[in-house]
C-alpha cells in the first residue's frame, strides 16, 4: 500500500478500460440487437471533476460501443478509443501525443487484454473483481468492483493526495 500511496502525487493522466471497470462488464440487449450498458453516476463526478481539475482522461476499449463514446463526451472526455484490439499500442499513442510518461499516468483495467497496457504505466489498478492475473499485476485493487465505484475511488484518492479535492471545481457539475 506504501508504493501505491506514493505514487498518487505525480498523477497527471487517468486513463481506464470501459467494459468491466466503466460498467459493470453486463451488455444489455434489446429486441433490435442493440446493445446497452450502465454507467456509475458517482464514477462520472469523478470523472467530470478530473477533467475540471485539469489532469488527462482516456478510455480505451476493445469494444466498439457507441454508448462508452456518448457517455465520456458527455463528461468532457473526448480522448475515447473504442474497438483498440491491441490496447497497448492506443495507450503509446495517445502518451506521445499529450507528452505524458508512464510513471505518471494511472491506469485501471480488469481483464487479460489490459495486462500488457499495466506494464507500462506507474500505477497499474484495477476494481475488486477484476481477473486474477490483473489483481497480481496491480499495485492497488479497489474494494470497488467494476462499474460501482472503483473509478471514483481512485480518482478520489489522487485528487485528495494532491490537494484538489472539494476545491472549487468540485461544486460545478
Amino acid at each position: 500500500m506504501e508504493s501505491f500511496l506514493s505514487k498518487l502525487k505525480d498523477i497527471t493522466t487517468f486513463v481506464f478500460d470501459v467494459d468491466g471497470v466503466l460498467t459493470d462488464g453486463s451488455v444489455l440487449l434489446t429486441d433490435t440487437g442493440e446493445q446497452a450498458r450502465a454507467f456509475n453516476i458517482k464514477d462520472g463526478y469523478a470523472l467530470q471533476l478530473a477533467v475540471k481539475c485539469g489532469y488527462n482522461v482516456c478510455a480505451i476499449s476493445g469494444s466498439r460501443s457507441k454508448i462508452a463514446i456518448m457517455r465520456l463526451n458527455s463528461l468532457g472526455i473526448t480522448d475515447v478509443y473504442v474497438g483498440a484490439q491491441v490496447k497497448v499500442d492506443k495507450l503509446k499513442l495517445y502518451m506521445e501525443e499529450k507528452h505524458v510518461i508512464g510513471s505518471k499516468v494511472l491506469y485501471m483495467g480488469d481483464d487479460i487484454p489490459d495486462l500488457d497496457v499495466m506494464k507500462l504505466v506507474g500505477l497499474p489498478t484495477c476494481p475488486a473483481d477484476a481477473a486474477e492475473e490483473i489483481k497480481e499485476a496491480s499495485l492497488y485493487v479497489s474494494p470497488m468492483v467494476g462499474g460501482r465505484g472503483c473509478v471514483r475511488d481512485v480518482i478520489e484518492k489522487v485528487l485528495k493526495v494532491q490537494g484538489k479535492w472539494m476545491s472549487k471545481e468540485s461544486f460545478s457539475w
